[in-house]
Parts: C-alpha cells; structure tokens; sequence
C-alpha cells in the first residue's frame, strides 16, 4: 500500500516516477463495492484512441481478480487520471472475440502478458475505460 500511495502522490505532482514509464501509468479511482469509499490505484494502461484506453486486471498472473476490478464490475461509473487530464468514464469490461483481439494485441505489444496468464487459470479481464465527461484538473 505505501508503494501505491508513493506512485499516486509522485503521479499527481507531476514529477519522475519511482521505476515506471510516467507516459504508461494512469489512476484509476473505483467506488468500493461493500464500502462505498473511493479508491485509487495506479495501474499501466494502452491508448485506444483519446477517448478510450485499455486497462488489465492481470495483477501479475494471481488467483483471483484484483479488487479494483471487482469494485468496477459491480459500480463502472469511474475517474481516470492520465497525464494532466482528469475524466470520468465508463468501464467496459470486453468479452468474446472483442477480447481475443484486444489481449492478442496486448500480449503482442506487451510480452510479460503472455506470462501472467500462464501463471492463472482465470481469464485476466480486460476492460475499455470510455470518456464519459472532462472536468478541470484539481476537481
């Protein structure tokens, strides 16, 4: 948690990030499904065109789904903070031959994909963050 916490905080000032390509990081803010609370997770992305990018919930090949997905799949109303924009938007987890395409191109941009699936016997979500509305940074 503290690793996350450092990330979000060297994220929204702006500035290096600790050993992550600034250009591939966003923050993903989900409403806690039993909680209500928001939380943020920093997280790598893929750019689908401005107002759609793609998120995995690989969580490095583990057993379950990580818990922002699951927060996502039960409200997928969402805030996206990605470089200096700050937007809401709606998640979509994909199915059928949409993802087949969109992991297949991932794992092909992205090699250690390929070895998070080996390490699962899950189906690792991929999910399309849509641009529901803009609103000003610091918002």
């Amino acid at each position: 948690m503290d690793a996350n916490r450092r990330v979000i905080e060297q994220f929204r000032a702006g500035g290096e990030i600790e050993g992550m390509h600034r250009d591939r990081l966003l923050l993903l803010t989900t409403t806690g499904r039993k909680s209500g609370n928001p939380y943020t997770t920093p997280m790598m992305f893929h750019r689908l065109d401005p107002d759609r990018v793609i998120v995995i919930a690989s969580d490095i090949g583990a057993p379950t789904h990580p818990d922002w997905y699951l927060n996502l799949a039960a409200n997928p109303t969402v805030t996206v903070e990605v470089g200096t924009e700050k937007y809401q938007a709606r998640a979509i987890p994909t199915a059928g031959p949409e993802r087949t395409h969109l992991w297949t191109m991932l794992k092909s941009h992205y090699p250690f994909f390929a070895d998070h699936e080996a390490k699962t016997d899950r189906t690792i979500p991929v999910v399309v963050l849509e641009r529901a509305e803009s609103y000003s940074p610091g918002t």
